[in-house]
């Protein structure tokens, strides 16, 4: 299936909800449901992803997830008849107020037992690491989404059991604070970018494509990933890019969106720029350090011992006139 921009992605991260030991798929369908009743009308296509996305997380997830997503489809005028039957909901005639959704039945007491999870599947599940190309589909998800798309993913992250990042220590965010500041009062956005790098531990490709996005939510991410002060990433907005800071719309929509990005949210996104980069350099590198050198190696032929190991044999002496002694 072809992903139109109304998903970005997503095909891409239905993989991280096979994976054993972490279920994203709750946060999958709160998003996709956030993302389709934004727009009050869709075309036939965007409304068949929507069927197949839905319907086959519909059945994967908790009650209480299943109960948020029918509160939300219940009042939204375009939901497609299949989900509404799927989710049990009744369309109103026109001009009629919506009826509540009906109360989630009970599961059958016939249901077969689940195995519980292993002691080791709950720490892998509290903190499982992303694997490098999942974490490009977020990377590449995120910068490929809207203003709006990027603050549902930002706010969903927060739920997510992926493992974070580990926070940057005290001295050295107080350290890059100081620099970021200065380099963006000097419009400096070449330092800037150098900075951000080094204290997020990023190369500088994606360090520069965090600085120099349009929308300006990856700077966001970076900025509470060092705990910058609301105040200061306010300034930082003013000054780095003059063009950008002269909307008072975009310094007030970052604004209110830095207030509301949770520290855990930004951490996640910077393990995904992170793994990004590792599947990157995996990807050009590995046909010539994996298994391309073993077979190159050359079977060596069997060489025998010699009888007598040298040093086992007693010395023979010979004189000057070579005569043996």
């Amino acid at each position: 299936m072809t992903a139109t921009p109304l998903f970005p992605g997503f095909d891409g991260l239905m993989t991280l909800s096979r994976r054993e030991g972490v279920d994203i798929r709750p946060t999958l369908l709160r998003v996709l449901t956030d993302l389709y009743v934004q727009t009050s009308a869709h075309s036939a296509d965007e409304e068949r992803q929507f069927i197949e996305l839905t319907s086959r997380l519909i059945d994967q997830v908790d009650d209480a997830t299943r109960a948020a997503v029918r509160a939300r489809l219940a009042i939204y005028p375009a939901t497609p008849a299949e989900i509404m039957d799927k989710l049990g909901l009744r369309r109103s005639p026109p001009g009629k107020i919506l009826p509540v959704a009906a109360a989630i039945a009970d599961a059958p007491t016939s249901t077969p037992t689940v195995k519980p999870p292993t002691e080791a599947q709950l720490r892998m599940a509290s903190s499982l690491a992303m694997r490098p190309n999942d974490a490009a589909e977020i990377s590449d998800m995120f910068f490929a989404a809207g203003a709006s798309e990027r603050a549902l993913i930002l706010h969903n992250l927060a739920d997510t059991p992926l493992k974070a990042s580990p926070r940057i220590p005290a001295a050295r965010a107080a350290r890059a604070l100081h620099i970021l500041e200065m380099a963006a009062f000097a419009e400096d956005t070449e330092n800037f970018a150098l900075e951000i790098g080094e204290a997020l531990i990023l190369p500088q490709r994606i360090a520069e494509q965090v600085v120099h996005d349009p929308g300006g939510e990856p700077l966001a991410c970076a900025a509470r990933a060092l705990d910058m002060p609301s105040a200061a990433f306010q300034r930082v907005l003013l000054f780095l890019n003059p063009e950008f800071g002269s909307s008072v719309h975009n310094v007030y929509r970052l604004s209110r969106l830095y207030d509301h990005l949770s520290e855990q949210s930004a951490l996640v996104m910077l393990a995904a720029w992170r793994g990004s980069t590792m599947a990157v350099a995996r990807a050009k590198y590995r046909a010539a350090l994996y298994d391309d050198e073993r077979h190159r190696v050359r079977a060596t032929t069997s060489q025998t011992r010699p009888a007598v190991q040298p040093g086992t044999a007693p010395a023979v002496r010979t004189g000057t006139d070579g005569s043996k002694r």
